[in-house]
């Protein structure tokens, strides 16, 4: 029996197995043929040669590019019809993405693909592909059988052709609910972060214009970290759900419900009379969570904290409305007033107490206030360290020890994460140096340093350079480890700077990766030896078939490249052992250790190794 045929193009031969891998391997594979492509003149001979139900065209390819690709496919009779899905690393490039509609184009796709988007967007085609198959069939059918009958039988056609245009449209309905999925929160179906900044940039455009007053309601519940952690991440989601119910219900039908993630609701209202609109759907909202929830068999009452700020009163733009209201909430929080707090200068303590850490943070390095520890990367075949990730701590001499994630924002915006980086480094190459001296028996492990954007235009080779020469330590000794989103900031000059850095012989890791959107080109591009999961695909493990499906096109495209994966943030065995089935080389987190200063992780491993 024919099978319909899916034509995947694209030049970038990794690229192009990693989408024949998820096609050939997917829920429905068996219904459908896959031709690749490597290039547009040779995706052309194919479209003379065979029909497809659906075309994946690489937008970015040398020489015919996907868009004049889709032109000429398009302006052959036999080919005209043909839906062409383009596949693009370029998310929010809008011009692009008009000039891919203008070129016919039914979809796009962001790289790197999902599983689940891909299967249900091709699948609508897949089935119109077969009923236009089984059509084509029944018409040949029919031009056999005696002339007598023709009037009936085109009857019958005519039936057929009306039942499988209704359902065509169908299919289109569900590929519409299927798209509008990828804006939704999947927990609540409230919108997600994405949506809700869309929504609130043409709010705020359209206030505007108008002169009309907007307002935005920052929500978070009371203590949900408590029930969560005692009830269960099953129950937390639930209340979760039943929350958003209840602030949907709370608020007016114009009113724009979305959820940030976590327990952090964001309500957007329009065309305000006044500020005391806005203070009533927040009373409201507050009043809805007197009632307790019945959650896993349990009554539990939460509240939720509710900070408001206002447009054009309390700034002009998305960002600043989003941060105010966030203070706001802070306050409330804080306070405990059991009423929605307004955004006011006077409340602004939080930044108060973020310039005075930014002004500490000036005399942190003379004083020497900084300490790194150290967490270690097991090996999954042997259960062996095979390095670790330095990472920073602040000894404060007001707030104690603080974590990296607690004042290097600052330190960005005051221009110290240079300074402070070039210390992080020089420390993790002298630590490198004191292990090697200190036991034979001590292994040589890599130490990894985390590198911030400003440092790749801060002569990051040169201050590498001079770090291992003054501690007397080989290249190898010292890995970086780059965040995906600085190559999708900066692409151009990442790869310079990481080049030079990697011909000097220093290993060179991808973190968090999976959450930046970067495309297989660039990590071809780039002279990459690890991929690092983010630890919120780890996280879930077990419990989310989709985050098992993500960590496995992962680690694939990682072999394709010739990478090595490193899964951070593992708790359980549980996560251990789907780790290592799905092939992931060294493992970090929790389960084996918490960061340690480097006294404490070389007792520990030397207990281990004499254990």
């Amino acid at each position: 029996m024919l099978k319909p045929k899916i034509l995947l193009v694209n030049d970038h031969p990794a690229s192009l197995l990693a989408l024949k891998t998820l096609l050939t391997s997917g829920p429905q594979a068996d219904s459908y043929e896959v031709v690749t492509a490597d290039s547009g003149p040779t995706a052309l001979r194919e479209v003379l040669t065979h029909h497809f139900a659906v075309i994946l065209l690489d937008v970015s390819m040398p020489g015919m590019d996907g868009f004049e690709t889709a032109e000429i496919i398009h302006s052959h009779p036999r080919s005209a019809a043909t839906p062409i899905i383009f596949v693009t690393a370029f998310y929010a490039d809008e011009m692009n993405r008009l000039k891919g509609y203008q070129r016919g184009a039914a979809d796009y796709l962001i790289s790197p693909v999902i599983p689940q988007i891909l299967y249900s967007k091709l699948a609508v085609f897949i089935e119109l592909e077969k009923k236009n198959m089984q059509l084509q069939a029944q018409k040949e059918e029919l031009a056999a059988l005696n002339r007598d009958m023709q009037v009936q039988q085109m009857e019958d056609l005519r039936r057929i052709n009306a039942a499988l245009e209704s359902e065509i449209i169908e299919r289109r309905q569900a590929e519409e609910r299927a798209n509008a999925l990828a804006t939704k929160d999947p927990l609540t179906n409230l919108l997600n972060r994405r949506s809700l900044t869309e929504h609130l940039e043409h709010a705020v455009a359209r206030a505007s214009r108008s002169g009309e007053q907007l307002a935005l309601l920052f929500l978070d519940m009371d203590k949900f970290k408590s029930i969560n952690d005692t009830l269960g991440h099953d129950a937390g989601d639930e209340l979760l759900v039943q929350v958003s119910r209840r602030i949907s219900k709370a608020v007016r039908s114009a009113d724009i419900v979305a959820r940030l993630g976590g327990d952090e609701f964001v309500v957007l209202m329009e065309g305000l009379p006044d500020y005391k609109a806005a203070l009533e759907v927040g009373r409201k909202i507050m009043r809805a969570h007197d009632e307790p929830f019945s959650i896993a068999s349990q009554s539990i009452r939460t509240s939720v904290s509710v900070g408001i700020s206002m447009f054009p009163q309390d700034g002009p733009s998305v960002n600043e409305l989003m941060r105010c209201a966030d203070l706001a909430m802070y306050h409330a929080k804080k306070e405990r007033k059991g009423s929605p707090v307004f955004f006011r200068e006077d409340l602004n303590a939080r930044m108060v107490e973020r310039c005075q850490i930014e002004h500490e943070l000036q005399h942190a390095l003379e004083n020497n206030e900084f300490e790194l520890y150290y967490q270690p990367k097991v090996e999954a075949a042997t259960g062996r360290i095979a390095g670790v990730e330095a990472l920073l701590r602040w000894h404060h001499p007001r707030l104690g020890l603080l974590s990296g994630g607690q004042f290097m924002d600052a330190a960005n915006d005051t221009g110290q994460v240079v300074p402070i980086g070039e210390w992080v480094i020089g420390a993790a190459c002298a630590q490198a140096r004191r292990w090697q001296e200190r036991d034979s028996n001590f292994p040589n492990l890599p130490i990894a340093v985390n590198i911030a954007i400003p440092q790749i235009y801060a002569g990051l080779p040169e201050v590498i350079e001079r770090a291992l020469r003054k501690h007397q330590v080989p290249p190898s000794s010292l890995q970086l480890e780059i965040t995906e989103s600085l190559l999708i900031e900066d692409l151009a000059k990442a790869t310079s700077v990481l080049k030079e850095i990697s011909e000097r012989g220093i290993t060179i890791a991808i973190d968090d990766f999976g959450t930046g959107y970067s495309s297989l080109s660039v990590l071809k591009a780039l002279p990459i030896d690890i991929l690092k999961i983010d630890q919120s695909f780890v996280r879930d493990l077990g419990k989310n078939l989709g985050d098992s499906a993500i960590v496995e096109a992962i680690v694939n495209m990682a072999r394709a490249l010739a990478l090595r994966v490193v899964a951070e943030g593992v708790e359980t065995s549980e996560q251990l052992h789907i780790l290592r089935d799905l092939g992931c080389d060294e493992h970090q987190g929790y389960y084996y250790s918490k960061p340690l200063p480097a006294d404490m992780l070389a007792g520990h491993y030397m207990r281990a190794t004499h254990a």
